[in-house]
């Protein structure tokens, strides 16, 4: 008597989002802010991920997906160039979120940009329903931060002094691991300056 068939067990969608992350030692910096911020008032939501800036937003892919994600990815990133990002100081979104405050957004905006139009002309992603400003930033507390602490907080990291930089020179890629975010993929600049 032959076996049975199995039944098709649906394949579960991964969540990834795609963003620069910045050079150890500054990752190493902020983390010490987030965790910073989980020891004083309790917001611990920004150490689930790595020091970086969001270029794309979580998303949902089908692991079959994958493959021509990461294809999609590496074709983009081999024809940007390499540029250099300054964080200076601090900022926040109130009422709860963070952040350390890049200075030069251009740079950051176009790139986000050219991303965007790939991933709609690619991969299917939706174009925005309406214009959103990308505002590039690098976390270190989020919607755990409850609103009584923000105040306190911000009026604390206000008068802060934050001051590094950094050669952004590749594209990462993040998944979730059901617990926190993992760097999975790196996608390095390959483009060449024209003369």
């Amino acid at each position: 008597m032959p076996a049975k068939p199995l039944k098709d067990v649906p394949e579960i969608k991964k969540q990834y989002f795609i963003a620069l992350v910045p050079n150890s030692g500054i990752m190493n910096s902020v983390h010490a802010l987030k965790t910073e911020i989980r020891d004083r008032f309790g917001a611990a939501h920004a150490l689930k991920s790595p020091a970086h800036i969001t270029l794309q937003m979580p998303f949902h892919k089908l692991e079959s997906e994958e493959p021509r994600l990461i294809t999609c990815l590496r074709e983009f990133a081999s024809r940007e160039m390499p540029f250099h990002v300054t964080l200076d100081g601090f900022d926040c979104f109130p009422p709860r979120v963070l952040f350390v405050k890049i200075r030069d957004h251009l740079p950051l905006q176009e790139l986000q940009a050219r991303l965007k139009a790939h991933l709609i002309s690619e991969l299917g992603f939706p174009s925005p329903s309406k214009k959103r400003v990308f505002h590039p930033h690098m976390t270190i507390a989020t919607r755990d931060l409850k609103e009584a602490d923000f105040e306190q907080a911000w009026s604390e990291f206000n008068s802060r002094n934050f001051q590094d930089s950094f050669n952004v020179s590749s594209l990462f890629l993040l998944k979730h691991n059901g617990k926190f975010w993992d760097i999975y993929r790196e996608f390095p600049f390959q483009g060449i300056l024209s003369e």
